[in-house]
């Protein structure tokens, strides 16, 4: 039983620490026009990213990419979380992202959707969630209706990130009440610029992305953009979620890391009645704490990611490393806030942003109380 990484995630993972260290911490305050990295920023760090050999770096190798494991990709992901310098839910410095379910298509729609998107022609969305069906898809109330060589689809999502400037979106549609979530919801590739696709608004939110509502008013979609059998909906968002736990954990590690890193620092620079803060055992047991949890939770992000890479079923521990990763980095980041003070709630140190995204982070994609009432089952399975 061997925990430690292999050699070339080693050098990996040290040379990412001094890109960000270098070239990403310190740009951290202004980097950013609205919801996105500054174009001439995005241009440089891109050149630097490819000279690393880090260009499309979860693409396979067949479609031009570096086709890194989940491994891999976790130890990428770990070191870019220590930095707000980027957008949260979408970098733009190691080209252009690839949702998972994109490498679910047949091979008319890779050329139409798949292939454009890794060449930087098309972006996508993924749109599942709806006003009254988040974490319940079940609950799905947006129907897809078999006509002819058509489907129609009506209903409206909501909270859908990058909507707005999306080629097409994937989207996720109730195809057979009858059969609930398993069996009863399907998959399509529908172009935003379909006539009966709206966008209703942008979503003002603590975060810097502005995710959409987004409207479907009989909106005809040929047979054969539908990703997979009827049915299989499911299924697609899995290959998803799955995927982006595994990140939430892996991003809760780079931050928890920093947090410790600016707590531990201050503390000892910081004097309050003639002591400083890293004599003071509150403050110590804080960083602590949060110390033994960073390290618990490597072990499991790394296991995990492993074991996805085995091709071994993960679904339960994406569940874990999701739901602890967010919750404990959150404590992280809060616990540093309290450390720094006052300075900790400015603008002008990367904690409150940390903050706000690490409790963003507890909602999207799986809120814990979901993912413990899914892990409830598993253990009733197991030792019941």
């Amino acid at each position: 039983m061997d925990f430690e990484l292999p050699d070339e995630l080693h050098m990996l993972q040290g040379e990412l620490r001094k890109f960000v260290d270098r070239e990403l911490i310190p740009i951290e305050t202004g980097a950013q026009q609205g919801a996105d990295l500054r174009p001439e920023l995005r241009k440089r760090l891109g050149e630097m990213t490819r000279a690393m050999g880090l260009w499309h770096f979860a693409t396979p190798v067949e479609l031009g990419g570096q086709g890194l494991g989940m491994l891999a990709r976790a130890v990428v992901w770990e070191q870019m979380g220590r930095t707000t310098a980027l957008p949260t839910r979408k970098w733009q410095i190691f080209g252009p992202e690839v949702s998972p379910t994109l490498y679910l298509l047949d091979e008319r729609q890779r050329a139409e959707y798949l292939l454009p998107v890794v060449r930087g022609e098309k972006t996508d969305c993924f749109a599942q969630t709806e006003a009254e069906a988040g974490g319940d898809p079940a609950a799905m109330r947006t129907s897809a209706v078999r006509d002819g060589d058509h489907y129609v689809i009506n209903g409206s999502k909501r909270f859908i990130t990058s909507a707005d400037t999306a080629s097409f979106a994937q989207v996720i549609a109730r195809t057979d009440a009858s059969r609930g979530a398993h069996g009863g919801i399907s998959a399509f590739l529908v172009d935003m610029d379909t006539p009966g696709v709206r966008i209703l608004r942008k979503e003002k939110t603590m975060m810097d992305d502005e995710p959409c509502d987004v409207a479907f008013d009989n909106v005809r979609v040929p047979a054969w953009k539908r990703i997979g059998a009827e049915g299989d909906g499911f299924k697609v968002g899995q290959a998803w979620i799955n995927h982006g736990r595994i990140r939430h954990g892996a991003r809760a590690l780079g931050v928890m890391e920093r947090c410790i890193e600016l707590g531990a620092r201050y503390a000892k620079q910081r004097v309050t009645f003639g002591k400083p803060l890293a004599e003071r055992q509150s403050i110590q047991w804080m960083l602590v704490d949060s110390y033994i949890e960073l390290q618990m939770l490597r072990l499991m992000v790394y296991r995990t990611a492993w074991r996805y890479d085995q091709g071994e079923d993960v679904r339960y521990d994406a569940y874990i490393v999701k739901m602890r990763g967010d919750r404990l980095s959150f404590e992280c980041a809060d616990h540093c806030m309290q450390i720094h003070g006052g300075a900790g709630l400015t603008r002008e140190l990367p904690i409150e942003k940390f903050w706000r995204d690490q409790r963003s982070m507890m909602i999207t994609e799986g809120p814990e109380e979901i993912l413990k009432s899914a892990l409830s089952r598993r253990v009733f399975e197991l030792y019941a």
